[in-house]
C-alpha cells in the first residue's frame, strides 16, 4: 500500500513555476501571500477553514518581483516569510529533504534549524554506512544510500565524506540461524554482503581475538563517515539551488488552518506555508504534543569513547558490530577507534546534558574493544562525546506524511540508526511531497502502526530487551 497526499491538493509540476525540468509528478498547490496576508494567515485558529488560506491570497497584492521564481521572502526585522516547504531541523534527514526537494525543481525551501547543521545527534552520530538489516525494508533503504555515498562526488558536488573500510556484523553462537537468514536476505536483494567463517575472519583481520566467533557477515563495499561534512555538503547543494538555511532559529509551533498545515511559529518570526516536515530529533515530542500527536518518543543518551592505539602503525581494521558483547566501533582516523556501548543508555533532556562521555563508560568501552582487539587493552584514551537519539517504542524509525493534517511530514524516533539511510529517507519524503506518493512501498514506518496496536517486531532481529546497538 502506497500512502498518498490527496488529490484535491495536487496540481501538475509541468504548471508549476518552481518546475524547470518537467519533473512527472505533482505538487501541492498554494497561493503565494505578501507578509501582510501571511501575518493575518498564520493565525488562523485551530478548527478554522482551508479557505482562510485562499482568502489570505486574495487580501494580498504581490507585485512582479515579489512572485518571480517563489523566492522566500524574509522582509525586514518583525515581518512573516512564505516558503513552499519548511523543514524543521538541519540534521542529516533535514538535509537530505532539501536536496532531494531541490533536485526534484523545488526552489522555495526553508530549513530552519535551532543551533547550527548537524549539531543535534547528527553531528554526535558515528556514522556508520552499512547494510545489515533484520528486514528487507531498511536493508532496502540501506542499500540506495551506500550508492549515494559511493557517488557522492558527481551527486553533491563536495569532497566525499565517505570512507570504506568494510563492515563485520557479529553475533553470538545462538544466533548464527538469523544471521544466516538475514545474510541470504540481504543477497537476494542485491546488497555485497557474505558470509566468512572463523578462517575467514582470522584472514581479513590477523589481530582480531575471535572469541566464540563461529561465522560473521562481512560488507567489503561499507564503512563510514564524516557526519557534519556530509550534513553541509547536502546543504550547500541544496542552497546553490535556491533553498535558505536559517540557523540559530527555533521552531515553537506548526501553525494550523483547521486540519492543514499554514506553517510554523519561531523565535524569528512566523512562517507561511502549505508543507511542513519535522525532522527535530529529539525535540519532536514538543511540536507534536501541541497537535495532539503522542508517539510515546523517548530521548535517550548515547555515549562514544575514543581510544588511540598503543601501535605503531595501528591496524587497520573493519567498521562493525558486534551484539555477543553489546557493542559497536569503527576506525577514527588511522590511529585510533571509536566505540560505543548498548550499555548506559538513558532516558535525558535534549536541552541539558553532559554533552562529554562519562569518566564512568571509559572502563567498560575499553573491556568491550579489548575482547575484540586485545591491543586495545591499554588503549589510550583520546575523548569523548554523548549525544541525543529519539528513540520509538519499536526501535524503529515513524515517517512519512502525518495523516492528521494535510501538509504535514515527519521522520520520527530513528533510535540512533537514520545516518546511514539519510540519502533514501530524504527521497522518499520529497518524492511524498512533490507528487503525494514513494516510489518505494514504505507502509512499515507509517506513523500510524502504533496506534494501530501493530509494533515493528522482525523475527530475524538479535535484539534482546533494552538494547539500543543499531547504529
Amino acid at each position: 500500500m502506497l500512502l498518498t497526499v490527496p488529490e484535491a491538493h495536487t496540481e501538475r509540476c509541468s504548471q508549476h513555476p518552481s518546475f524547470s525540468t518537467g519533473y512527472a509528478g505533482r505538487v501541492r498547490s498554494f497561493p503565494l501571500v505578501s507578509c501582510a496576508a501571511v501575518l493575518q494567515l498564520i493565525r488562523v485558529p485551530r478548527g478554522g477553514t482551508s479557505s482562510h488560506l485562499a482568502q489570505a491570497a486574495e487580501r494580498a497584492h504581490l507585485t512582479g518581483a515579489e512572485r518571480t521564481g517563489w523566492m522566500t521572502t524574509t522582509g525586514e526585522e518583525g515581518m512573516a516569510a512564505t516558503a513552499e516547504v519548511v523543514i524543521v531541523g538541519a540534521g542529516i534527514v533535514g538535509a537530505s529533504v532539501a536536496y532531494w526537494l531541490t533536485e526534484f525543481g523545488m526552489r522555495d525551501v526553508l530549513v530552519v534549524e535551532r543551533r547550527v547543521p548537524a549539531s543535534g545527534a547528527t553531528g554526535k552520530s558515528g556514522a556508520l554506512v552499512r547494510l545489515h538489516y533484520p528486514n528487507p525494508h531498511e536493508t532496502q533503504l540501506a542499500l540506495e544510500s551506500l550508492r549515494f555515498f559511493q557517488e557522492w562526488e558527481s551527486r553533491v558536488g563536495t569532497s566525499s565524506p565517505f570512507v570504506r573500510t568494510g563492515f563485520l556484523q557479529v553475533v553470538a553462537p545462538d544466533d548464527e540461524a538469523k544471521l544466516r537468514q538475514n545474510v541470504a536476505l540481504h543477497q537476494a536483494l542485491g546488497a555485497p554482503v557474505t558470509l566468512l567463517d572463523r578462517a575467514a575472519v582470522a584472514e581479513l583481520e590477523p589481530w582480531r581475538e575471535l572469541g566464540e566467533l563461529t561465522v560473521a557477515a562481512y560488507e567489503p563495499e561499507s564503512g563510514y563517515a564524516d557526519p557534519i561534512a556530509a550534513t553541509l555538503g547536502l546543504l550547500a547543494r541544496a542552497e546553490q539551488r535556491g533553498a535558505t538555511l536559517w540557523p540559530g532559529t527555533t521552531v515553537t509551533e506548526v501553525l494550523l488552518a483547521g486540519d492543514r498545515v499554514a506553517g510554523v511559529e519561531t523565535t524569528r518570526g512566523p512562517i507561511a506555508a502549505p508543507v511542513v516536515v519535522l525532522a527535530p530529533g529529539p525535540w519532536a515530542n514538543r511540536l507534536l504534543a501541541p497537535l495532539g500527536l503522542d508517539y510515546q518518543l523517548l530521548p535517550r543518551r548515547v555515549q562514544v569513547v575514543v581510544f588511540r592505539w598503543p601501535l605503531e602503525p595501528a591496524p587497520a581494521h573493519c567498521c562493525g558490530i558486534d551484539t555477543a558483547v553489546g557493542l559497536w566501533y569503527r576506525p577514527e582516523g588511522k590511529t585510533a577507534t571509536l566505540v560505543g556501548l548498548e550499555a548506559g543508555v538513558q532516558p535525558a533532556d535534549p536541552d541539558h546534558y553532559p554533552e562529554t562521555a562519562d569518566p564512568s563508560f571509559v572502563a567498560p568501552a575499553r573491556a568491550a574493544i579489548a575482547r575484540r582487539y586485545p591491543a586495545l587493552a591499554e588503549g589510550i584514551v583520546r575523548g569523548g562525546w554523548a549525544g541525543i537519539v529519539m528513540q520509538s517504542p519499536d526501535g524503529r524509525p515513524l515517517f512519512g506524511p502525518i495523516p492528521e493534517y494535510s501538509g504535514l511530514f515527519a521522520f520520527l524516533g530513528d533510535s540512533g540508526t537514520s545516518f546511514k539511510t539519510a540519502p533514501a529517507i530524504g527521497r522518499a519524503l520529497a518524492e511524498w511531497i512533490v507528487s503525494g506518493r514513494s516510489s518505494r512501498d514504505l507502509t512499515p514506518f507509517r506513523v500510524a502502526r502504533l496506534a494501530e496496536g501493530r509494533p515493528w517486531i522482525d523475527p530475524t532481529d538479535y535484539a534482546r530487551p533494552g538494547r539500543t546497538v543499531s547504529r
